[in-house]
């Protein structure tokens, strides 16, 4: 009863948080409270307007590229004046007249792009006085309204590179660079595509929003609501089940979300107070809503905005960077679920009294495999039968396909006019017995349409992630507006006007909603680009390198040790989306030229999700761990504790950046489908046996040489390659006058390794590693001819005679006058996969330990 008082007090602390956080901390009234509200559903229309195909349909209305993003960050500065108090003791429920001027001189700076567009393109690097003074003001103001939205960090960060690109030739040793006029700062900064208004702000207006506004409608529907039922309803009844269902739930929103914090208060509200009261302390209870909240960011298809970041940054498709994701967050969930199970069979917690009718194990075996072949057959039903109508129908497939979904739409709204509607539970609401599953899944499937529109056009129809976006939020639009008549009809119940009202105020506080969630993110991005201008004009990204280097001695692990700790700290404070911006711009290019200096060859996409992963747990960090603060204020627990204690939960998602870095098959990079699935299994178990090591719990408590051997296995199992590495050289040595015999000799899948000497572009000595993929050709010479590479030997010396512009050659790092020093090609070996079967058998060992010890204590207690 005490816990209960105590969340229910904590919980209005946590939602302030979070409102602080995310949609700004002023209650405002009258006037002021009707402009800020229209302001931001104008916000939210302005960003489907120039997301849809109207504004070509119709010929007007159509915006470039920094024209968009300059209206959207003149939306995002008036919002945050408004809504965001300057000092904690500033007034909360009125907006001083200085805010007032602020919000529109700002405002304006943000729009001067769109206003003056032809003139300034007109004179570009030639800017007037006008100009800089424009972009003064905007510089000073974004980063006022930075503090107030976001806090100090990312507004301190930003003003150590506005400082350090103007006393660059004052800074000591290796800091130093030439400096650049303060003319020249503003210039790039404000009034071109480099700085604030760059590829961060871009992301945010193309795509961002929108994901956002997503996830607010889908929330102010009551998706949120049907996804906590929906996971409590089928683990509640499980050892811990309400933790479970935390984990799901959160998953859940996750996916959609763009706030660590917001998803921790709003799952949190109701699945804290429930974990306590099954047995966890206040302070694992807000721990596991955190790692699960905060874990939301890595789960595709939105990754907290970052995949769209990524597909701008890393140069591929959407869709690959879904692809390279999804396995490491696929993982980390199950084995969170696994954690919550250990820590309730540790504590001996029972689960809540479900309300299912009891079936045999067989029956639901059975259940669950005719559930999925038949999801399976409808899928395949669906994807060729959509296939076969589209060029039969041509131009009026779309029309056709839209009549269908809203067939389907009326139909699961009628299918679950059936069962009772949802309830939604307040944290205090004395839950002692579980809602059927059934039940509660079916009358919510509609929720799921909207998803699967998203899905669809993104994975199938390959549509930008703008535009699909824009077609998953019509769809919620329709749903929001149809669902409360509809329902109301189907139940016997309709009051026509009223139901219809009633969706029209939720789409109006979701559109709302959506627009005050993104002001927060809007501006980060924009100051983000500040950090970014800074690392394009000083070059500081050369400087983080040498640091590293120095540092680190050359080792790699210990380079990566150092790049995750630098992440971390980058990452206290910020958003997801900011924090992805700062640590990629600054620390991925570390990575990737140590890498090659040192002879690691890392995939783009695997150095940009390895700093992304580390960027988003500063979430869960003390001292600064946002999310940790908003979860211990629902739990009534100690904050610092809580964080420590979602820390070392969190392990595995710390773990998991190291381990796709040295193997990049788990990020499925040239991995076929079932070797796909084979590492999913393998990983998948390798991580369980890695979090009951670090639980200290497998069957029973392990004694401390088990841990150690569960890591090994743990570790056997993701890197069966490093043993196999020490037994058998995985390359062989060949004189580098003989690359063009080696490189013809090549396997189609394989690459040869080859170290190159010469000058940087700074004219200065370098030498790093190259990976050479075989390409088409019969002969060595043919291949080198198709790489657009040419050798000669030059005093004993393979030197590169030309890299023909633009060929694959120059793209992979050869040019002129470099010299050869080793190659490497591929040793014939054994498949590394065979060391699993030792590994596996030394996890039974332990398994039987375990079981006869175990064994042993029940006797004994049966003797007793």
């Amino acid at each position: 009863m005490n816990d209960t008082n105590t969340s229910n007090n904590a919980t209005p602390n946590a939602q302030d948080l979070a409102a602080a956080a995310d949609t700004g901390g002023r209650k405002l009234h009258g006037f002021p409270q009707r402009l800020l509200l229209c302001i931001a559903c104008a916000w939210s229309l302005f960003q489907l307007w120039i997301a849809s195909p109207l504004p070509y349909m119709a010929g007007f209305g159509v915006f470039s590229a920094t024209e968009a993003r300059s209206i959207h960050l003149g939306f995002a500065l008036f919002l945050a004046f408004l809504a965001f108090p300057a000092m904690k003791r500033s007034p909360k429920t009125r907006v001083p007249l200085p805010d007032w001027a602020l919000a529109f001189v700002a405002t304006f700076a943000a729009l001067y792009l769109y206003f003056f567009y032809d003139q300034l393109s007109q004179r570009p690097g030639n800017p007037i006085t006008q100009d800089v003074i424009v972009g003064i003001a905007g510089l000073v103001l974004l980063l006022e309204a930075t503090r107030r939205a976001l806090g100090p960090p990312l507004t301190i960060v930003a003003l150590v590179f506005l400082g350090y690109s103007l006393a660059g030739p004052y800074m000591p040793g290796m800091l130093a660079h030439r400096g650049v006029g303060f003319e020249a700062l503003v210039n790039h900064q404000w009034l071109t595509t480099q700085g604030v208004f760059g590829i961060a702000l871009g992301v945010s207006t193309s795509f961002v929003f929108l994901f956002v506004l997503f996830g607010a409608l889908l929330e102010k529907a009551g998706a949120g609501n049907y996804f906590i039922k929906v996971a409590f309803s089928a683990l509640g009844h499980y050892r811990g089940g309400p933790a479970k269902a935390a984990v799901v739930a959160s998953g859940l929103t996750g996916i959609i979300s763009g706030s660590s914090i917001a998803n921790t208060v709003t799952t949190g509200t109701f699945t804290i107070p429930m974990m306590k009261r099954v047995g966890f302390s206040a302070e694992k209870a807000g721990a596991v809503e955190v790692s699960s909240s905060v874990n939301g960011q890595i789960m595709p298809p939105v990754m907290g905005a970052a995949a769209f970041l990524m597909v701008e940054y890393v140069g591929i498709p959407y869709v690959e960077v879904i692809k390279h994701a999804f396995l490491p967050a696929m993982i980390s969930y199950i084995a969170l679920l696994y954690i919550v199970h250990l820590e309730a069979i540790k504590a001996g917690m029972e689960g809540l009294k479900s309300s299912n009718p009891p079936r045999p194990l067989l029956n639901k075996l059975l259940g669950f495999l005719t559930g999925l072949i038949g999801l399976m057959a409808l899928s395949a039903i669906v994807y060729y039968g959509l296939g076969w109508l589209k060029p039969a129908l041509g131009d009026s497939a779309t029309w056709v396909i839209a009549v269908l979904l809203m067939v389907v739409y009326v139909a699961l709204l009628k299918l679950g006019s059936r069962y009772p509607e949802l309830e939604h539970d307040t944290p205090d609401t004395d839950i002692t017995v579980l809602p059927q599953t059934r039940p509660t899944v079916m009358v919510g499937l509609h929720y799921l349409l909207p998803v699967i529109v998203l899905v669809w056009c993104l994975m199938i129809e390959r549509l930008s992630p703008g535009l699909a976006a824009f077609w998953a939020t019509v769809m919620m639009i329709v749903i929001m507006v149809t669902q409360h008549p509809l329902n109301a009809l189907f139940r016997g119940r309709s009051n026509l006007g009223a139901d219809i009202a009633e969706g029209f105020s939720d789409l109006w506080w979701g559109l709302v909603d959506g627009a005050r969630n993104m002001i927060g993110i809007g501006i980060a991005t924009a100051t983000a680009g500040i950090i970014v201008g800074a690392v394009s004009q000083t070059g500081v990204g050369l400087v983080l390198a040498d640091l590293v280097e120095t540092l680190s001695m050359g080792n790699l692990l210990l380079m990566l040790i150092l790049t995750g700790v630098l992440s971390l700290i980058l990452g206290m404070g910020l958003p997801t989306t900011a924090n992805y911006i700062v640590v990629s711009a600054l620390l991925a290019p570390v990575i990737v030229s140590l890498g090659q200096q040192n002879g690691l060859i890392v995939p783009l996409i695997a150095v940009h999700l390895f700093v992304f992963f580390f960027g988003i747990m500063a979430d869960v960090t003390p001292p600064v761990g946002l999310a940790s603060f908003a979860a211990a204020a629902i739990s009534g627990g100690d904050p610092i504790k809580t964080g420590l204690q979602a820390f070392y939960y969190s392990l595995r998602t710390a773990l998991l950046p190291f381990l796709f870095i040295f193997n990049t098959d788990l990020l499925l990079i040239n991995v076929d489908l079932w070797h796909g699935i084979v590492i999913f299994i393998v990983a998948t178990v390798a991580m369980l046996i890695f979090a009951a090591a670090t639980q200290g719990w497998l069957v029973v408590k392990n004694r401390w040489y088990e841990s150690v051997l569960l890591l090994l296995v743990a570790f056997t199992l993701f890197r069966p390659g490093f043993w196999q590495d020490q037994i058998v050289s995985p390359w062989q040595d060949i004189a580098p006058a003989q690359f063009e015999q080696a490189y013809g000799e090549l396997e189609e899948d394989e690459s040869l390794r080859v170290r190159i000497e010469g000058l940087d572009d700074y004219g200065a000595p370098t030498s790093f590693v190259i990976d050479v993929p075989a390409v088409e050709g019969a002969t060595g010479a043919e291949r080198l001819d198709n790489l657009g590479l040419m050798l000669m030997e030059q005093d004993d010396k393979t030197m590169v005679d030309m890299a023909t512009y633009n060929s694959q050659a120059s793209k992979l790092g050869f040019d002129f006058d470099q010299t050869i020093v080793a190659v490497r090609a591929p040793a014939e070996r054994w498949a590394k996969e065979w060391l699993w079967l030792p590994a596996l058998a030394l996890f039974a060992l332990v398994v039987m330990l375990q079981r006869r010890r175990r064994g042993k204590m029940t006797g004994q207690q049966s003797l007793a």
